[in-house]
């Protein structure tokens, strides 16, 4: 084996350890969270500056800083003492974490099937708010996340693509009442 392709691999093998741990700190700090904001002991959705973490990962555990917060323009500048609640707890304060936490063993409110497994990416459940609106994860800011799920019931999504065909093209639909929406008996 020649000296030439040694170094080659070495390098290659520390190229891949240091991909790895790139792209572990950009994923490890990616995504909406909810946390108390020290200030007033309220909830505020933030998201960590993903760029950031990646830059400094080398050699180090990543620096950690808010890109975004619930609170902010107002309260832009604070400490970013919050910071302290996401290295304590970085999975458990991810929206999505609380949520797929909050449909284990549930049912669909709408036909009962078991909701199951949640993928990834692709297909997911959705909440039926208590005025009867279905909406998608993405339309529940993070900082009313908890008070929305005391009030929220699990929907599939079958159901939840469902009942936003009927709300967005009600005329689509015939044997519905105009006046409630429910069918003609």
């Amino acid at each position: 084996m020649s000296v030439r392709f040694l170094v080659v691999a070495i390098a290659a093998v520390l190229c891949s350890i240091a991909a790895w741990r790139l792209f572990g700190a950009w994923f490890k700090n990616k995504g909406r969270r909810v946390v108390t904001c020290p200030e007033n002991q309220r909830p505020a959705g933030v998201t960590l500056d993903s760029r950031h973490a990646v830059a400094t990962a080398l050699g180090r555990s990543p620096e950690l800083r808010l890109e975004s917060c619930s609170r902010w323009p107002e309260k832009a500048g604070c400490g970013q003492q919050c910071l302290s609640e996401i290295e304590a707890s970085p999975e458990g304060c991810l929206v999505r974490n609380i949520l797929l936490a909050w449909y284990v063993g549930k049912v669909c409110h709408s036909c009962g099937m078991a909701i199951g497994e949640i993928p990834l990416a692709g297909a997911r459940p959705a909440l039926l708010l208590a005025h009867g609106e279905s909406v998608d994860w993405n339309e529940i800011p993070a900082e009313k996340l908890h008070e929305t799920l005391l009030a929220a019931s699990p929907v599939c999504f079958a159901c939840h693509t469902a009942r936003k065909m009927l709300h967005q093209h009600r005329e689509l639909i015939s044997g519905l009442s105009e006046a409630t929406g429910r069918p003609l008996r």
